[in-house]
């Protein structure tokens, strides 16, 4: 059982998905032997400026000094602390298909402290598989109380998985299916959407409103349809 502690401050959903990031650059400089970073450093290499590194880190308490940066140990730790890397979560995943072994058989599938419960698909040919190390069971005989469900179904099947997930109390939810699902309140919603990622990539490479800078496509020689029509 999860159970609820405060935090020092209310962050952000950007600072949020920014935090994992910086979380990362500082696992880097440790590996590496270097043990300060400051934010225009951190800045550089997660693409946003280094004023909002600082807003970011704000949020955390106090963990920088003015001139000397950050404690790249300190500052993992705290990042850690802040998206709950230091408890522990079961986590479940449904649909063990091309996707779902992929993400399972990744060494980078699981966070700190996260740990891999169990797996469950409704295909014959899939169920009583070994993947990852677990046996794979039928859906129907779903009774893991984990903390976390992936969802890799197809969309046709989303919304009841969602629906079983939620009767056996799992109330945070990872969804990989392209299908908006509806769920009860105080039931937590991720969406990973390959499709809508690579959009959102393409919007920053056409107007240049990302740290890649403008003009990107042009200077790379790829036109769009639209310069296309114009030439």
């Amino acid at each position: 059982m999860v159970t609820p502690r405060l935090r020092p401050r209310k962050l952000s959903e950007p600072t949020i998905a920014r935090l994992p990031v910086y979380q990362r650059i500082a696992e880097g400089w440790m590996r590496r032997g270097q043990s300060r970073i400051d934010s225009q450093q951190i800045g550089e290499l997660a693409g946003v400026t280094a004023t909002t590194v600082r807003r970011d880190l704000a949020g955390l308490g106090s963990i920088g000094t003015r001139g000397s940066g950050y404690d790249v140990k300190v500052l993992n730790d705290r990042i850690a602390e802040a998206l709950g890397h230091d408890r522990e979560y079961d986590v479940v995943v449904v649909g063990i298909g091309n996707l779902g072994r992929a993400l399972v058989n990744s060494s980078n599938f699981l966070i700190r402290g996260a740990r891999l419960a169990a797996l469950y698909d409704i295909d014959p040919a899939v169920v009583g598989t070994t993947v990852a190390g677990h046996v794979v069971q039928p859906l129907d005989e779903l009774t893991e109380s984990a903390t976390v469900a992936v969802i890799c179904v197809p969309a046709s099947a989303a919304q009841a998985v969602t629906d079983r997930l939620v009767g056996a109390d799992i109330h945070a939810l990872l969804n990989f299916s392209p299908q908006v699902l509806t769920v009860p309140l105080g039931t937590a919603v991720h969406y990973v959407d390959f499709s809508i990622e690579l959009q959102i990539l393409m919007y920053h490479l056409n107007n240049g409103t990302g740290p890649l800078g403008g003009g990107l496509l042009h200077s790379l020689g790829i036109s769009t349809p639209n310069q296309t029509r114009a030439s």
